[in-house]
């Protein structure tokens, strides 16, 4: 014992030891260190109270064991982000050039006269000009914008990084159950501590690594810890250690990351965090953040423009040499005029391969997904995995489950019904029908006892410390309130007042749970508790609850009484209330039977039942059942439920709803949501299952209603309905739903009612449970979708425009491009990163549902995008040249005499009009690309957006000082008051011209013109064409779009 003892530590039993109880399971070290009452002892806890105040110590225990959660990822420092960034070859070559020509310019400013020229006066005489030393400044200023691109770049990849790792802790929070100070409490996940006595329950995903010291028929999947495929059966420690009786290989060992299959219980928590087996796998198995399948289309494409531009930017080289050396004879033949002219014409040539490479696509997409994610989350939407942001813009049907996404899931009793016609309600409507709360004046005392007791132990709900607070479904928290009103009694008593011999979670399949008790007054004789659908129970029912006797009476129930009771199912059915009755059963062993079960250990006993009647299940037992009761329960429809369904239906995305409710409770619900319509189909599980084929994809585009459904009900659905072109989004919150939920291309998971099962399955977690947050979803799926298209329309502008005149005016007049390096870097700026942060942070309305979603093979570019791309860069284009080759009729004091060709371009003036014109025409068109379709309003939530209004005014105050004071880096000549008034007047241009662009009908044109284009983008970027044309063929030769006025001619 001593050499597993540490020293100096109140605790006595060190990580490592714990550690290898789990790697492999280690039963007899665990016996070594005294059992499971060794491990109370050193851990200081106590198996009854958990941690209480006076043996917690926090603090130490985080210290020694350590916190429960993973060391965050590290952040990749700022200088590595801006190295891996300076690494980009374009800026490697333009980094070496823009060295060379600073050591040019020093050496020409230091040691050479190149800043004095000879001019001459009217008269002929010659006079010296001495300039200022400033050769070296455009090497300089390269230098310095490069630095700027690096720095702005780096800053947003390392904001970026910090907010995904921020998004990352939110979405594995949660809160679990643990015992402390003898009661049961809701704790965060990141709180658990070594010691603590863990709650579990099917559907759980297990936090820390643990040893189960109570349960019930728990079992567990732990193929993600071992690799063990089938689940494994755990058994509580104090039946595990006894080896003597034969049995399978004991195991009271709990991996952390497994989940829970069936069964409740209790462990104690051995090893947290990074200590834990779950903890030590995930430390070696840290991921980089993968690319979104549209951040992997837009690099693509990135790329193919690249190439575009380096064909372009080597041909400007290889033209502009060829000009050089033409010229030779009448150059300077000295070797440092040469390499001068030498490296200004590979600037040149750089900058317009900088100015190609649209690195601002994948940009664009990280920041319109990272400002997404965020947002979302404060609209209660919680995204756990980024493609879900793309897809979710292109839903066309979400299958929505009912109870709390549709409902408030805040369940109350309001009408019932105990043995044959003792009817309740919440409020009093007769004389006939009693109020809820008077219901115990009107039973006998053992008849309340025995629905209280029911209801109570054959459930798993429970209150915080807050009364008003209910943990655990539901259902059962709505029937244990109703029994709170007439009794006062403490919860956890009740439920431990009887030995439970068995439990039997829900089961989906049978449509109840049940509990096997053990009469502690009555040797031998136990009772099985059952709750459940009341049409499953009352054909089980054989005898009826008498509620006019004092004992516990039983009468027949005959078919004239059941027939009542259905009627009475209906009935609350049609009032849109959930149905659950109450049955039960008693159980007298016989004494050779009880004989039997005495020498059983608790393993034993349990096999025993399953031996005697159950097979493994409850049903053998629960065919000769007592009707107790049946009770109506209300949840109302959640706020704003109604609109939302209208807003889908208004969008092109057609809502199903898919319950386990009955039919007629289901159909009430729907059309009261607006789900069902006079057209649409409302079916049950079973009779949808057994459809053929042929039937179902007849049925499928009518069916708004999926009553009483299995999980596999609904996984069947998920998979029809994608296999009929649809993109699918799907809400769940059982374990049971985890299929489903990853089938779906949009996975919603509740994130109050849902287990850590379906979290785990879902792309989203919906922190509401609201479906109206599944609405805010598609819009901000389709903003971002939008958002990456208006910066495409954006870029490629520039693109086209920028390197046409560049590339001409560089060809065209021997002293260079109109534009010069320092020049162009600065629009790079611009077109790359101020514009993706504009354009990235527009907030979606309510207009963006006005629409019907994007098919799956669409076009990253639509026709309407390119008419506005090809008008507006070529309308610069030529604006830009007739600027440049016809700017003295604007600018009177540049009107000179017998001007040449090639005197015009080397005005300072007029090319600092040309550039800031260019500039001022991609401020203005930055608004102009708000809108991608053909709607004119640009200015709509313009001055709503400040991050837009920000960027533009800033854009506009950078270029007034590059302009008014960078006349040494930037090549400029600080322009009068009327040139910047001409300058603001031709730019305002692109909005206009936007608006005209946008009425001329060409779609339909430019549709079969850019066929080719369209063709060519597809095979670029890896789109499946032909699978897409598929999945169209099979809806019967309609997009998924064209299918949705199936769902009801009079909402169209």
């Amino acid at each position: 014992m001593s050499s597993l003892s540490v020293t100096n530590s109140i605790f006595k039993i060190n990580r490592q030891t714990i550690e290898n109880f789990f790697s492999p399971k280690n039963l007899d070290l665990l016996n070594l260190v005294g059992g499971i009452e060794g491990l109370y002892e050193e851990l200081r806890t106590d198996p009854t109270t958990g941690l209480t105040q006076d043996i917690l110590y926090e603090k130490e225990r985080q210290k020694y064991f350590g916190r429960n959660e993973l060391p965050p990822v590290p952040v990749t420092p700022i200088w590595k982000i801006m190295w891996n960034t300076l690494l980009d070859p374009t800026l490697i070559l333009l980094s070496v050039a823009a060295v060379i020509s600073l050591g040019l310019g020093i050496y020409e400013d230091l040691a050479t006269n190149a800043h004095i020229t000879l001019e001459h006066d009217d008269n002929g005489n010659p006079f010296e000009i001495i300039r200022p030393r400033v050769q070296f400044v455009e090497g300089l200023a390269i230098l310095i914008a490069v630095i700027i691109v690096v720095l702005v770049s780096s800053i947003n990849d390392f904001q970026k990084e910090k907010q995904f790792q921020m998004l990352n802790k939110k979405k594995e929070g949660r809160d679990i159950k643990v015992l402390r100070d003898g009661k049961m409490t809701l704790i965060s996940v990141y709180d658990v501590m070594v010691g603590d006595i863990v709650h579990l329950e099917p559907g759980d995903i297990l936090s820390t690594d643990g040893v189960l010291i109570r349960g019930n028929d728990v079992k567990c999947d732990d193929s993600q810890a071992t690799g063990e495929s089938d689940s494994i059966k755990k058994s509580p420690y104090q039946i595990s250690w006894l080896k003597s009786i034969p049995r399978p290989t004991p195991d009271p060992f709990l991996y952390s990351g497994s989940k829970v299959l069936q069964g409740r219980g209790e462990y104690l928590a051995v090893a947290v965090g990074k200590s834990s087996f779950f903890g030590r796998i995930m430390m070696n198995l840290r991921e980089e953040t993968e690319e979104t399948p549209l951040q992997v289309k837009l690099s693509k494409l990135a790329l193919l423009i690249s190439k575009i531009g380096l064909v372009i930017a080597l041909l400007n080289l290889v033209v502009l040499l060829i000009i050089y050396f033409a010229g030779w004879s009448s150059r300077s033949h000295e070797a440092s005029d040469i390499l001068k002219s030498i490296i200004k014409i590979i600037i040149s040539s750089i900058t317009i391969l900088v100015i190609a490479v649209p690195e601002g696509l994948p940009l664009a997409v990280t920041l319109s997904l990272a400002f997404a994610t965020i947002r979302m989350l404060k609209d209660n939407n919680l995204v756990r995995t980024l493609v879900a942001c793309e897809t979710m813009g292109n839903a066309t049907t979400v299958c929505s489950d009912k109870t709390g996404t549709l409902t408030t899931n805040t369940m109350t009793v309001v009408s019932g019904t105990i043995g044959k016609d003792l009817n309740f309600d919440h409020r009093s409507s007769s004389d006939s029908i009693i109020i809820a709360s008077n219901l115990v004046q009107s039973l006998s005392k053992k008849l309340i006892n025995l629905i209280q007791e029911s209801i109570c132990i054959n459930s798993t709900a429970f209150q915080t410390g807050n009364a008003d607070i209910w943990v655990g479904c539901k259902t059962e928290s709505a029937l244990i309130k109703l029994t709170l009103n007439w009794t006062s009694f403490n919860l956890l008593d009740l439920r431990h007042r009887y030995p439970v011999a068995k439990a039997y979670p829900f089961s989906s399949d049978l449509k109840f749970m049940s509990t096997l008790i053990e009469l502690p007054d009555n040797k031998g004789e136990f009772r099985l508790l059952i709750k459940g659908a009341p049409e499953i129970l009352i054909e089980k029912s054989t005898k009826i609850v008498n509620i006019e006797s004092e004992e516990l009476d039983q009468t027949e129930f005959s078919k004239f009484h059941k027939t009542r009771i259905n009627d009475i199912i209906v009935e609350y059915a049609q009032k849109s209330l959930r149905t659950i009755a109450l049955a039960y059963t008693d159980i007298k062993l016989t004494e050779s039977q009880l004989k039997e079960y005495e020498s059983l250990d608790a393993i034993g006993k349990s096999g025993f039942w399953s031996k005697l009647a159950f097979n493994n299940q409850p049903a053998d037992l629960s065919n000769q059942l007592t009707w107790i009761g049946i009770f109506g329960i209300q949840d109302p429809l959640r706020e704003g439920v109604v609109e939302a369904v209208k807003a889908c239906k208004r969008s092109g995305v057609v809502v199903r709803m898919v319950t386990g409710d009955n039919i007629l409770t289901a159909r009430a619900i729907a059309k009261e949501c607006g789900i069902l319509t006079s057209d649409g189909i409302a079916l049950e599980g079973p009779r949808f299952r057994e459809l053929s084929e042929e039937d179902m994809d007849s049925v499928i585009p009518k069916l708004q209603v999926l009553a009483r459904s299995s999980p596999q009900d609904k996984m069947l659905l998920v998979k029809k309905l994608k296999s009929l072109g649809e993109v699918v989004a799907v809400t769940g919150d059982g374990t049971n739903d985890g299929p489903a939920l990853k089938a779906a291309d949009i996975g919603f998971s509740m994130g109050i009612s849902g287990t850590e099962v379906a979290k785990e399955a879902s792309s989203i977690v919906l922190m509401d449970d609201n479906f109206a947050s599944i609405v805010k979803a598609i819009m901000w799926g389709r903003m971002v979708n939008d958002s990456i298209k208006k910066f495409i329309q954006f870029q490629l502008t520039i693109n086209f425009s920028a390197i046409l005149i560049a590339f001409v005016s560089s060809i065209i007049s021997p002293n260079g491009s109109v534009f010069s390096a320092v020049q162009l870097l600065w629009v790079n700026l611009i077109m790359d990163t101020l514009a993706a942060l504009a354009l990235a942070t527009d907030f979606p309305d309510s207009s963006i549902l006005d629409r019907p979603p994007d098919r799956r093979d669409s076009a990253l570019i639509s026709p309407t995008m390119w008419k506005m791309i090809l008008v507006q860069s070529m309308a610069q284009v030529i604006i830009c040249f007739s600027l440049l080759y016809g700017g003295y009729s604007l600018v009177p004091r540049l009107r000179k005499p017998n001007v040449t060709f090639n005197q015009i371009i080397t005005d300072d003036t007029l090319g600092t009009i040309v550039f800031n014109t260019f500039v001022l025409l991609q401020v203005f068109n930055e608004i102009n690309c708000r809108v991608i379709d053909n709607k004119l309003n640009v200015f709509k939530n313009f001055f709503k957006n400040y991050y837009f209004l920000t960027i533009l005014v800033g854009t506009f105050a950078l270029q007034v000082l590059i302009v008014e004071f960078g006349d040494v880096a930037f090549s400029t000549t600080p322009l009068g008051w009327q040139n910047w008034l001409i300058c603001i007047g031709i730019g305002f241009i692109s909005l206009p011209l936007g608006f005209i662009t946008r009425l001329i009908p060409v779609e339909t044109w430019l549709s079969g013109k850019l066929n080719i284009v369209r063709k060519f983008e597809l095979r670029n970027i890896n789109i499946d064409e032909k699978g897409a044309e598929k999945s169209i063929k099979n809806s019967g030769g309609h997009s998924s779009v064209d299918k949705t006025p199936l769902l009801s001619h009079e909402d169209y």
